[in-house]
């Protein structure tokens, strides 16, 4: 059968949390899986992720995640889901919480709940008996383990504490693993990053436990599942570091010894050398010397072997690399001839086998060599033939997989670059007035659709912009690359707030007119055949506004919105009014004159600023600005200074559902001082 595809719903992000009462903020993750055989191994596989997400986005609480504690999660959970699989049968629900409590001692923990849907359980004998009124339970005795199979008694044994909640045709079994090491200082910020991927890595593909390797298990069955499991961790892993983790993590125990990895340059020539992107060793003394040894020499294949095993002598026996006589590793590759007939060459012995046997595996991807996987056994002769081939087809995942990575990275460093040119790298100060901006996209990858800018203009003014762009991706960034310059250079030749929009408006027809004209040249030189080019209506929505500051103090807005969330005008006393009317998307309609309106902003008064990230943020069938609801959070922050006022709305808006919002969310807060 095949594995149960894994489906998680709420896992959430640092910073995006929700209260948790006593226990503080709280991350969550849950799934549900079919009461088969199959749902323990989903399960494992599911709390793994889950672990292995939390670390490595940076929750500070997965510093004490510690390798026991990760396997004693999955322990726990493969019992609960097979007690409830084997006593109920029914479909499982799973839910995996991260709880923190503050204090002069933080601490935290992870909280298992594994509920089946049995209609009616009995709690102990022959007969039912009432249940227990809902709510939880915590166990004092053990239950009998003819009722409910031994594995509550290593869930006793490994949990610090457990329990059971009955709810009419529900049973949950709950269990808290303390998170270890939880004041550990955390690791210098310098590649923080890859130093969290590296431990997510870690936890997602743990090395097997085993004394003895059975390569019997590589059969028709053993293969293809240890492949398809190998897929689904590689794939969508977008750093080539990360990969080459997890490849050493599965390739060792299970198939080797040791590993190492080297990745080519991205963009080197001839003489780059290789990188040594990951050594591992199933016995923990063993990486460092024999990354000792293989950081001497760059390991590179001849250019002619292609992806097939080329036996190579180890390189260093017993744990200590075999020196040359000028004091260099003893690396020389096999004679040629041996490398063209792969499954002859791993039966010849070679220099080096009485220690172990080692084997070499070029990584390509689209007919471009991206490195090279180094696989070693100690203590025979040769690699059986079977584990070789499965190898040779895992090394072919993993050049899919790094060749991925690659392509990722190029196109989230090309987005990176224009999104910086298409963003002002500072927003101008506004004498009397404090500013505060939040600006999240959705995809760090991807070009978002939302921008903004604050820069001042002749005859002290000071204008400020929030635009939210049809679409993202290079679309939006064209009519991005469009606006922002277009509304700086209106703005400072004297326009006013009206004057600039219809200008702006008129660009954008202009500008989506020629696109047209030219997609209409595109199709008929393809001999009318449409073409899907990706090309769309070029149309945005924008608040753009005037700032000039008064003698007396504070400052008068002149602001207009074309088709944007209203800017929301907070008072000292908590009062919330719309500081604009509703007008059309820029864009769109070509006959139409832009109205602007004028107010004042005195001292401790607050303009916010949003873009439909914010008011059309999803929780099921409601939005965050259902019933006024940026209003009210709005009217909590009266007296508080902008950067507070600000954070506050960016909070309200993640905490409004557990997922993290689909959309940019960006807000600008202008505060009269």
């Amino acid at each position: 059968m095949a594995p149960i595809p894994l489906q998680r719903d709420t896992v959430q992000r640092p910073g995006t949390t929700r209260a948790g009462g006593a226990h503080g903020p709280r991350l969550a993750s849950r799934t549900s899986l079919p009461g088969i055989p199959l749902a323990p191994s989903a399960a494992r596989r599911f709390v793994r992720a889950a672990l292995a997400e939390w670390t490595g986005l940076g929750v500070p609480a997965a510093v004490g995640f510690s390798d026991r504690l990760a396997d004693d999660a999955v322990t726990v959970t493969n019992e609960l889901v097979t007690n409830a699989v084997v006593h109920a049968g029914t479909t499982v629900d799973l839910v995996l919480r991260l709880e923190e409590e503050g204090g002069d001692e933080p601490s935290a923990a992870l909280v298992l709940e594994v509920t089946d849907h049995h209609p009616a359980r009995p709690v102990s004998g022959d007969e039912p008996e009432p249940a227990p009124e809902p709510g939880r339970a915590v166990a004092g005795e053990l239950p009998d383990p003819a009722e409910y199979g031994r594995g509550l008694q290593l869930v006793a044994t490994l949990a610090d504490s457990w329990g059971i909640t009955y709810r009419t045709g529900l049973k949950t079994v709950w269990a808290r693993l303390p998170v270890d090491d939880w004041s550990a200082p955390p690791a210098p910020p310098d590649g923080e990053a890859l130093r969290r991927g590296l431990r997510a890595a870690e936890i997602l593909a743990p090395a097997a436990r085993r004394t003895e390797r059975d390569d019997a298990v590589w059969d028709s069955r053993g293969a293809p599942a240890f492949l398809a499991e190998a897929s689904d961790l590689l794939a969508g892993q977008l750093d080539e570091d990360l990969v080459a983790a997890i490849a050493g993590q599965l390739l060792v125990p299970r198939l080797a010894d040791w590993c190492a990895i080297w990745l080519e340059a991205e963009s080197g020539g001839p003489g780059a050398e290789p990188r040594l992107a990951r050594v591992w060793h199933s016995d923990e003394t063993g990486t460092e010397p024999l990354r000792t040894a293989l950081e001497r020499e760059p390991f590179r294949l001849p250019a002619d072997v292609g992806s097939g095993p080329v036996p190579v002598p180890v390189p260093w026996p017993a744990h200590h690399a075999p020196q040359t006589e000028d004091g260099g590793p003893h690396t020389e590759h096999a004679p040629q001839d041996t490398q063209q007939d792969a499954s002859h060459s791993q039966h010849a012995p070679h220099p080096g086998s009485r220690d172990g046997a080692a084997l070499a595996f070029r990584i390509t991807a689209g007919g471009r060599a991206l490195g090279t996987v180094l696989v070693g056994r100690e203590g025979v002769t040769q690699v059986p033939e079977a584990v070789s081939s499965l190898i040779e087809d895992f090394v072919r995942r993993l050049g899919l997989a790094v060749g991925a990575a690659r392509a990722y990275t190029r196109q989230a460093t090309i987005s990176r670059i224009l999104q910086r040119g298409l963003l002002p790298s500072k927003v101008a100060d506004i004498p009397g007035v404090t500013s505060s901006l939040v600006y999240e996209p959705s995809d760090d990858g991807v070009v978002g659709g939302d921008f903004y800018d604050i820069f001042p203009c002749p005859g002290d003014r000071w204008c400020f912009v929030l635009g939210d762009v049809q679409g993202s991706g290079p679309e939006a960034a064209v009519v991005t690359g469009l606006a922002r310059p277009w509304l700086r250079l209106l703005s400072r030749e004297g326009f006013g707030v009206g004057e600039v929009l219809d200008r702006l408006n008129r660009l954008l027809l202009d500008d989506a007119m020629e696109a047209a004209e030219a997609a209409a040249l595109m199709v008929a030189a393809a001999g009318g055949q449409q073409l899907h080019d990706g090309t769309q209506s070029r149309f945005l929505s924008l608040l753009y506004g005037e700032v000039v500051p008064l003698p007396g103090g504070g400052v008068r807005c002149t602001v207009a919105s074309a088709g944007h969330p209203l800017p929301l005008l907070l008072r000292p006393d908590g009062s919330v009014r719309p500081a604009a009317e509703p007008q059309v998307l820029l864009g769109v309609v070509e006959d139409v004159a832009y109205e602007s309106q004028v107010f004042h902003l005195a001292p401790g008064d607050t303009l916010l600023c949003v873009t439909d990230g914010v008011t059309e943020r999803r929780s099921g069938p409601l939005m965050f600005d259902d019933g006024d609801g940026l209003a009210r959070v709005l009217a909590g922050c009266a007296g508080l200074p902008a950067e507070a006022t600000a954070e506050k709305i960016r909070r309200a808006v993640h905490e409004f559902a557990e997922q993290p919002p689909d959309d940019d969310v960006a807000l600008l807060v202008l505060h009269a001082d």
